[in-house]
């Protein structure tokens, strides 16, 4: 008999719990910058030097943080399910935390790629400063999908989440496409888990509980489930 299958959407909110910051507060600022500046085409064109800086303090605060216990917790999934984790986080916790199969949605903040050549992807543990180059010779860039780029790992993820048994959904809420939309392309029959602290208003998709907690504690309780039930 085959093991049934898990497919886990994570956002900010479960990496937040490590100290990792969460993409953008109220203001619309991430870590006092306006997103269009750090996170955007145009705004590598103007100021890669800006860009640069800013990723690489992200990775500095990456390389002190360590996996929390929802990130340890959904390795255990792994014991009696197939579990495949779609993540909009660039952080690595969930690799740390134990997981093996991934889909990094928005890239990978230990990579680097060539500014001209976007499959030319280097592992990149230390700061990036201009004049670092990619074996092509064009300037490395950080390994991520900025506002305006395309999100090719989504077309990986849907036939995921189309052959899924259960779809949990932890901290993120729901808002950022594509990514949001693939609940939509869960079985009717399928179990489905919302997780996070904040009250929202639900999609109208059947056999949906919520879990009104934050990543840690709903997580484990989750995790305690399945693994119980199955």
């Amino acid at each position: 008999m085959s093991r049934r299958k898990v497919v886990i959407l994570t956002g900010a909110g479960i990496s937040a719990e490590s100290g990792i910051k969460t993409f953008r507060d109220s203001g619309g600022l991430w870590e006092n910058h306006r997103i269009e500046d750090v996170a955007s085409p145009e705004g590598w064109q103007r100021n890669p030097k800006l860009v640069l800086d800013f990723y690489n303090q992200r990775r500095r605060q990456l390389l002190q943080a360590q996996p929390n216990r929802a990130h340890l917790a959904l390795a255990e999934l792994e014991k009696k399910f197939d579990v495949t984790i779609v993540t909009q986080n660039v952080d690595d916790l969930h690799e740390r935390g134990g997981s093996t199969k991934i889909i990094h949605l928005h890239g990978e903040l230990l990579k680097a790629r060539s500014e001209q050549n976007e499959s030319l992807v280097v592992d990149c543990v230390n700061d990036i400063l201009l004049g670092h180059k990619a074996p092509d010779g064009a300037q490395l860039r950080p390994h991520i999908v900025w506002f305006g780029e395309p999100v090719p790992e989504i077309e990986n993820a849907v036939p995921h989440v189309k052959e899924a048994d259960i779809f949990v959904v932890i901290g993120t809420s729901l808002a950022v496409y594509p990514a949001a939309g693939l609940i939509h392309y869960t079985t009717y029959e399928s179990e489905k888990w919302l997780i996070d602290p904040n009250e929202m208003p639900l999609p109208r998709i059947p056999n949906l509980k919520f879990i009104n907690e934050k990543a840690t504690v709903g997580v484990e309780f989750l995790v305690n489930r399945l693994l119980s039930d199955d």
